[in-house]
């Protein structure tokens, strides 16, 4: 009886290793890559998505690769990032990793320049460059789920069929939300904005806002009293528009403006953090209308 659980065993094992053999891993370099990825594989028990940032990093301006991402990297299959200059660190991708594909989710998308709006802080000297955060356009982020969705559909033919279904889902649902954004914010009266961050130029694109004032392109840093004289003075000229900090963020700055012009200070967050367990996968959907009742409150509308 013992030998026959053993063989039994034995036998259920190698029946069952081919099965086991054909999961394979994609990795994300953040959270809104990953919160797509997790769309586009939804259901499919063979992919494994994880996230190489971790999910309270934020945008990766100056993300440094950690010894614990390359060991993420050399188990994956397909690397899927956003592209658009956020990953700094992809040489070294390329040079330790060279049989890695790499997948760029923003290829095809329009690119908008950085600095277009009035700039204070860390990039007034900074020669202009281009702006990564396409994802808070929802029309861009149903391309770049189909462009992810291509990949991973080349990558693993096995379950390409899938990968497209779930690709056609998220865009119905991505698109549907676009729509919704583009008309809830269709009647502000007032549509100046001014950001502590340089997240939100596509957004605004997007939804016919303007970006008055781009603060402290990299968050955190303190403004010297001169820029802060400056600021002071555009608010002002503006007729005082609310000033919109990231949750990600605790900025000094936007509290001295208040206090100094009266101008309201609200929240918009951009995607860039979010829970790691149990993440809805209407996350992103669920955050961009939350971020459009705040312009709603903060604009005015009737």
């Amino acid at each position: 009886m013992f030998i026959f659980r053993r063989c039994f065993a034995l036998c259920l094992v190698l029946i069952l290793l081919p099965v086991f053999a054909l999961g394979e891993t994609v990795v994300t370099s953040f959270y809104p890559i990953w919160l797509l990825a997790l769309n586009l594989a939804d259901g499919i028990n063979s992919l494994e998505v994880r996230n190489l940032a971790a999910p309270d990093t934020g945008c990766l301006h100056d993300y440094q690769l950690q010894t614990s991402d390359m060991k993420v990297l050399s188990e994956a299959d397909l690397f899927l990032v956003n592209g658009a200059g956020m990953e700094s660190y992809l040489d070294l991708v390329f040079s330790a990793f060279p049989d890695l594909p790499v997948a760029e989710a923003s290829q095809g998308i329009p690119l908008l320049a950085g600095g277009e709006a009035l700039s204070i802080g860390e990039a007034d000297e900074e020669e202009e460059e281009v702006n990564a955060h396409i994802w808070l356009n929802a029309e861009n982020a149903a391309r770049m789920a189909e462009n992810m969705a291509a990949a991973m559909a080349e990558r693993f033919p096995v379950e390409a069929e899938k990968i497209r279904e779930n690709c056609d889902r998220l865009v119905a649902r991505l698109e549907k939300l676009h729509q919704e954004l583009t008309e809830g914010l269709s009647t502000l009266p007032s549509r100046d904005i001014i950001t502590f961050h340089e997240a939100f130029p596509y957004f605004a694109q997007a939804y016919n806002l303007h970006v008055a004032a781009v603060v402290n392109r990299e968050p955190g840093e303190t403004l010297t009293p001169a820029q802060l004289a400056r600021l002071t003075e555009v608010i002002r000229d503006l007729g005082n528009p609310p000033l919109f900090v990231e949750p990600q963020y605790e900025d000094l700055s936007a509290r001295a403006l208040a206090a100094e012009t009266g101008a309201p200070v609200y929240m918009l967050d951009p995607v860039v953090t979010g829970p790691e367990t149990d993440v809805p996968l209407d996350y992103y959907d669920t955050v961009m209308r939350h971020n459009m009742e705040v312009l709603q409150q903060a604009l005015g509308a009737q």
